[in-house]
């Protein structure tokens, strides 16, 4: 179980766990909007090239978003348009039996982190 001090004092485990209970919470409203007819799902970007993004990897705290990139799958940033492109797929008809998921869309970033080639 995880501690409010615990979650204080590791701001990556706060992200994490925050990531998390939003895949939780699109399962069970996916469950609940479906016998409507509704499809819920998310979208978790990764380290994408707008304003922010560019501004963040600049700064002295980026280290790990930029070890992020290095080491990923693509060994780029994505664009807005990789992020659309997603959505549209999951509004499109061929993504009609989708649903409850959260779609990463990072180039493989996390799998760096959980692989160990990019590391916290």
């Amino acid at each position: 179980m995880f501690s409010a001090d615990a979650l204080r004092n590791s701001p990556g485990m706060a992200y994490g766990v925050a990531k998390r209970a939003n895949r939780v919470q699109v399962q069970n409203v996916s469950a609940l909007w479906g016998q409507s007819g509704a499809r819920i799902n998310s979208v978790s970007p990764g380290v994408i090239s707008t304003a922010m993004g560019r501004q963040e990897l600049a700064s002295d705290s980026g280290a790990f978003m930029r070890s992020m990139v290095v080491n990923s799958s693509t060994g780029r940033l994505g664009t807005p348009s990789d992020i659309a492109d997603g959505v549209t797929f999951l509004l499109s008809p061929q993504a009609s039996f989708i649903t409850g998921i959260d779609l990463l869309i990072d180039g493989g970033s996390v799998a760096a982190v959980a692989t160990g080639r990019a590391r916290m």
